[in-house]
C-alpha cells in the first residue's frame, strides 16, 4: 500500500542542496522522484503552508570576534550582515532586523552551530529578546546538504545554516538558558579540569625522571615542581569548596547531588559533572540518550555481505565524561562486595570481553543515576 508523504518537507538525498535555492525546480524533481519510487505525494495543508510562508529564519555563523548573519524567508535571502560578537551589538541589530521587516518574535527562529563559549553572547541576547534559538551540532548541518562542499567562508556558512533551519525546522530543539547555579558550576568545573590536567602532568615528571637524569639536577627540579604542585592542589581545593557552596545554595541541585552519590561508584566529582553536563537532568530524556552522548552505546557497522564488524562504541562522544564513568566503574569492580562486581565476574567467566563488560557496568551506573533522579529516591542495593 502506498505511503503518503509530505513532499515539501522531505529532502531528497539524490538532489544537490543548491537546487533548494530554486524551489519550483526542487519541488518538481522531488515529487517525480518519490512518485517513481512508489510513494503517493501529498502537499502540505493550506493553513500550514501559509503559516510557514510568514516564518523567518536567521542563520548565524559564530566566530570569536563576529557573527555572520543571513535572514531568509520563503527560500529567499532578505538580509546579510556581520555583527560584533557581543550582547549589546547583537540585541541592537536583531531589533533593527525585526523592525525593518516587521517580524514578530513568535515567527522568527535563529539557528547557529554550537561552538562552546563563543555562543554565550548570542544565547544571552536571544533570551533577553525572547527569540527562539536553536543551537545545532555542526556535524548535523555539515552532512545535511547532500552535496560535496568545496571551499569555505563565513558568509556561505551562515546561508547554509539558514537553509538547514528552513528544511528541518520540525526537528528544532530550542535552547533553554541554564540557571545561574548551573552556569557557575560549568565555569568552575572547566577551570578545575584545567588545573587537574596540569597537576597530573607535573606529578608524572616528578615520579618518572628521578632515574634518568643527574641527581643534583633532579633535586633542584623536584623542588620547583613540588612548589607548583602545592599551588595547583590549593587552587583545586578552593574550587571544590566553591562548587560545594554553589550546590548547597540551591535546594534542587543539592538534593540531586545527594541522590546521585547513593549510587555505587558515584562520588562528588562524578555527581557534580553529571549535574553540569545534563543541566540538572533537563537536557536528556533518558539514560539511553546520555549513553549515546557519552560514548557508551554500541553501534553495529555492516554493509551488504562484505562488512560485518562487531558492535562498538563511537568516538563522537564526551570523552571527559566517559573517562569519569570509567573510573566509577573500576571503583565498583575493585570493591570486595558489590552487585556490579558480581555482574562483572559472571560475564567475564562466560567469556565476554573485559572492556565490553566494563562498558556495560558504566551504562548500568548511568541508568541507576537517571533512575534515582526520576524516582526521587535514594538507591537501594538488592544485596542482603
Amino acid at each position: 500500500m502506498n505511503q503518503p508523504l509530505l513532499w515539501s518537507l522531505v529532502p531528497s538525498p539524490f538532489l544537490d542542496s543548491s537546487s533548494y535555492l530554486n524551489p519550483d525546480l526542487y519541488n518538481n524533481l522531488n515529487r517525480n522522484l518519490l512518485r517513481f519510487l512508489g510513494y503517493v505525494q501529498a502537499p502540505l495543508p493550506i493553513n500550514q503552508r501559509k503559516y510557514m510562508n510568514n516564518f523567518y529564519f536567521i542563520g548565524v555563523d559564530v566566530s570569536k570576534k563576529k557573527l555572520d548573519v543571513c535572514l531568509m524567508c520563503n527560500n529567499q535571502v532578505l538580509h546579510e550582515e556581520i555583527i560584533p560578537n557581543n550582547s549589546t551589538a547583537i540585541i541592537s541589530q536583531f531589533r533593527a532586523i525585526q523592525q525593518e521587516y516587521e517580524i514578530d518574535g513568535g515567527h522568527l527562529i535563529i539557528c547557529a552551530e554550537y561552538t562552546g563559549q563563543y555562543t554565550y553572547p548570542l544565547t544571552c541576547s536571544c533570551s533577553a529578546l525572547g527569540i527562539k534559538l536553536w543551537l545545532e551540532n555542526p556535524s548535523s548541518i555539515k552532512y545535511s546538504s547532500g552535496s560535496i562542499q568545496r571551499g569555505k567562508d563565513d558568509k556561505t556558512d551562515a546561508k547554509r545554516i539558514a537553509i538547514y533551519a528552513m528544511r528541518f525546522h520540525d526537528k528544532a530543539r530550542y535552547y533553554k538558558h541554564p540557571t545561574k547555579e548551573i552556569e557557575r558550576l560549568k565555569q568552575l568545573e572547566a577551570e578545575r579540569s584545567l588545573y587537574v590536567k596540569d597537576l597530573n602532568k607535573y606529578q608524572t615528571q616528578l615520579n618518572d625522571q628521578a632515574e634518568y637524569m643527574d641527581a643534583k639536577l633532579f633535586k633542584e627540579k623536584s623542588k620547583r615542581l613540588k612548589k607548583l604542585i602545592r599551588v595547583f592542589e590549593e587552587r583545586i581545593e578552593e574550587l571544590n569548596t566553591e562548587m560545594n557552596q554553589v550546590i548547597h545554595s540551591c535546594e534542587v541541585l543539592y538534593h540531586q547531588y545527594c541522590l546521585l552519590q547513593s549510587v555505587e561508584g558515584v562520588g562528588a566529582v562524578v555527581a557534580t559533572n553529571m549535574i553540569v553536563v545534563t543541566d540538572g537532568f533537563t537536557r536528556f530524556d533518558n539514560a539511553r540518550q546520555f549513553n549515546c552522548y557519552a560514548g557508551l552505546a554500541p553501534f553495529q557497522y555492516t554493509s551488504g555481505s562484505s562488512q560485518h564488524s562487531k558492535a562498538r562504541v563511537s568516538h563522537r562522544a564526551n570523552k571527559e565524561m566517559k573517562a569519569l564513568l570509567h573510573l566509577a566503574a573500576m571503583a565498583v569492580i575493585r570493591k570486595k562486595t558489590s552487585e556490579l562486581k558480581d555482574y562483572y565476574l559472571r560475564k567475564t567467566e562466560e567469556g565476554k570481553s573485559k572492556m565490553s563488560v566494563i562498558n556495560a557496568v558504566r551504562a548500568k551506573i548511568v541508568a541507576r543515576m537517571f533512575a534515582v533522579i526520576k524516582k526521587n529516591d535514594f538507591y537501594q542495593p538488592t544485596l542482603a
